[in-house]
């Protein structure tokens, strides 16, 4: 190899290094940010919860709660009892079958003594047909159970939405539980505000917790390993950028498993796009779309102790199956609004919270991925500084450890969690593994999201369900 091409490649090698350090640094910097505005407006909100006034909780938004459910024979009567449980006075439960292959339906159907109803349905937003509904009352709310054509998960919420009755509705996966607790906390926005036109909730691994009528009966860090991690991995998410977000009517995602929406601007917007695998986020970007070429004054805001239980993976394959479909509905989600790129006409919506899932989100895990050959290659090379690198790499990691553990031990106290102190020791244990090793095994899972992109991109995800932990 001549001089002038090993000079070019130290060149390159020297320039890909330092865009990596940058990348990291300015991760880092966001992350502190976020960190420490959610974990403070988490204690701020626990001290105004002890003074503010109850006469709140004498009043109540009607809610419909759509649940989509696609084979989940195994957890959807739980999910379903769980409802029944909330304390709150006005809300109807509407299961949609989207044509499961299993016995959802009629596990449904046996358990709660359903009737099959004649019920006339206005579409008002597009869905597949109905093939039958069933219907029963119970002594607190109706539950409905519709069972139409195979269309998807975006096509079974569309069908809740054109079979509720109430102005505002919230969707929630058939493998989640809600905290007793959570539906009034996730209205007190729209009771608060009148210009609510979201609120997401906060999501939370439900596996090794013991729930009781809602409540949190004992609190357990998972004992599969890859759970745990997901532990940490989701408090600091939802601490972390969501909070942050917030603060300036910037939020471009709320999950799939826990948020409400006014159904009235929903269906103005056109529903839920069938077209994507991410149609939460895609429904939330939609309405920032909407809401602001129509000039409307809107909010979309974050519950933080709106909480809802669900149930991680606990094997690399489901994980890694869940992942790269969140990728590709995240990479769908964005390319469909592209138009929100740096416009100035979406203020700091396009410039903090689309640039940060473009660049921290979206890239990440080519930018990360690339980062780590460029280092290996530099090695190779003799143009690396590996005292200065590994250095950069442990202080990187003993600061994102840091913000983790801050974030866990932040949502636990606040919400009155009681961590053993076996669990406490597990959590910074893993947490620094969390931080380098699944984010890097999850980067390469996010990056293979693009292979094979066209031949399932709109199926329903297939994971391994457990019976849940309920009482």
């Amino acid at each position: 190899m001549s001089a002038e091409v090993y000079e070019i490649i130290d060149v390159i090698l020297n320039v890909c290094s330092v865009f990596f350090l940058v990348y990291l640094i300015g991760y880092s910097t966001f992350l502190f940010a976020s960190v420490v505005a959610g974990a403070s407006a988490l204690y701020q909100k626990k001290r105004q919860e002890r003074l503010k006034n109850t006469l709140m909780e004498d009043y109540y938004v009607p809610i419909s709660i759509i649940v989509p459910a696609y084979n989940e024979e195994v957890t959807v009567v739980e999910t379903v009892r769980s409802l029944l449980a909330l304390d709150y006075k006005l809300y109807e439960i509407i299961v949609v079958d989207d044509g499961s292959k299993d016995e959802t339906a009629a596990k449904l159907i046996e358990a709660f003594d359903m009737h099959r109803i004649r019920r006339p349905m206005r579409r008002q937003v597009p869905c597949k047909r109905a093939e039958f509904v069933y219907e029963c009352i119970s002594e607190k709310v109706s539950i409905t159970l519709v069972r139409k054509e195979n269309g998807g998960k975006a096509d079974a919420l569309n069908m809740g939405i054109n079979v509720s009755k109430f102005p505002y509705f919230i969707c929630m996966d058939a493998d989640s539980m809600l905290q007793h607790d959570s539906l009034a906390r996730i209205s007190r926005p729209i009771l608060e505000y009148d210009n609510i036109v979201a609120v997401g909730g906060t999501v939370r691994p439900v596996n090794g917790t013991q729930l009781e009528n809602g409540r949190v009966n004992k609190y357990r860090m998972p004992r599969n390993l890859l759970a745990a991690m997901q532990v940490l991995e989701y408090d600091r998410s939802f601490l972390a950028a969501r909070i942050l977000f917030d603060m300036f009517n910037g939020s471009l995602i709320i999950s799939g498993a826990f948020g409400a929406f006014k159904k009235d601007v929903v269906i103005q917007a056109g529903g839920y796009d069938t077209d994507t695998v991410g149609e939460d986020m895609e429904l939330v970007i939609k309405l920032h779309d909407y809401c602001r070429a129509c000039k409307m004054d809107y909010r979309i805001k974050y519950a933080t102790d709106a909480i809802c239980w669900t149930q991680v993976p606990e094997n690399m394959k489901d994980l890694f199956g869940q992942r790269k479909r969140w990728h590709r509905g995240l990479f769908q989600s964005m390319w469909k609004h592209r138009n929100m790129f740096c416009n100035p006409n979406y203020g700091l919506v396009s410039f903090i919270s689309y640039l940060y899932f473009l660049v921290y989100e979206l890239l990440s895990p080519f930018i990360e991925v690339f980062g780590m050959i460029t280092v290996v290659l530099a090695y190779i090379t003799n143009v690396l500084n590996v005292g200065f690198m590994i250095m950069f790499f442990v202080i990187y990691a003993v600061f994102g450890t840091i913000m983790s553990l801050t974030a866990f031990f932040t949502r636990t106290q606040t919400v009155d969690l009681k961590l053993t102190p076996g669990d406490a020791a597990k959590a910074v244990l893993l947490c620094f593994f969390e931080v380098t090793c699944l984010r890097m095994v999850m980067a390469f899972a996010r990056m293979s999201s693009f292979f094979g992109y066209k031949k399932g991109k709109n199926q329903w995800k297939k994971i391994q369900r457990k019976e849940m932990n309920w009482k």
